[in-house]
């Protein structure tokens, strides 16, 4: 695919990215030919979209079967009083388009099966996990094995966080399914456990800025470490990954 060229409107709504030497020109156009995929538009989902739509990427594809409630405006960004009942994607995508009509938005309000998944995974060149529950992340991390596909994942409860890339290519970090194993165990959510508004803020803001670098091929990513945050005491953590040479889902698949 050949580079995209910046006119005049463009060259100005994106001239303090472009003014940087590491990004320039090149990293604007790998980002207006990128396509993200992502699985949730809540709490971390509103900075992913909003700021990956400001930054000109190309084409976003937003999945979240959930409407807005009472309870998400404490720290879902994008919507307002006027949007409850409203689909999360549906709003989150028309507020990412006021920021920047440039931007394909495309949402989705269904849930997602596994063939459905596979498909969607298949078309894009990064999948953001911003959901909020195991099930969808372990489902999203197989179906991104299986395509070839980076992870991009965060997740944040209480006041701790914590952002990941996977990239089946490398076998240094392995995949969702090696640092998490499939529990019995009750899972907390935040309706259980609670969550401070600006932590998903915090890690959503961390996963724009790492879809960025990883689709602009600008800076270090983060494939293979894990960042952890403990936002009472403002300190991050970074834990290196290894591969679970048993795992069922990525053994013999990034060998």
């Amino acid at each position: 695919m050949g580079n995209v060229q910046l006119d005049d409107e463009a060259l100005e709504r994106y001239s303090r990215q472009l003014l940087m030497p590491a990004f320039d020109v090149k990293g604007q156009q790998r980002l207006l030919q990128s396509s993200v995929l992502v699985v949730g538009a809540g709490g971390l989902g509103c900075p992913v979209v909003l700021y990956l739509a400001a930054a000109g990427l190309g084409r976003l594809r937003v999945f979240d079967p959930d409407r807005v409630e009472l309870a998400n405006l404490q720290r879902q960004i994008a919507f307002s009083m006027a949007d409850l009942g409203r689909p999360k994607a549906e709003v989150l995508c028309e507020r990412a388009s006021a920021i920047n009509p440039h931007v394909t938005l495309q949402p989705r309000i269904e849930m997602l099966d596994p063939d459905s998944l596979r498909i969607e995974v298949k078309c894009v060149d990064l999948v953001i996990d911003a959901s909020d529950n195991f099930a969808t992340r372990f489902a999203v991390n197989n179906a991104c094995v299986e395509a070839g596909v980076p992870l991009l994942s965060g997740a944040a409860i209480r006041a701790e966080g914590q952002v990941v890339l996977f990239h089946p290519a490398s076998q240094a970090g392995g995949c969702y399914q090696c640092l998490y194993s499939n529990t019995d165990e009750p899972e907390l959510g935040c309706s259980d456990a609670g969550v401070m508004g600006p932590l998903v803020g915090m890690i959503g803001t961390v996963q724009a800025m790492e879809a960025i670098k990883w689709l602009s091929g600008v800076g270090r990513g983060l494939a293979g470490r894990l960042l952890v945050l403990d936002a009472w005491q403002m300190q991050w953590r970074e834990l290196r990954l290894v591969a679970d040479q048993d795992c069922p889902v990525c053994r013999g698949v990034t060998a």
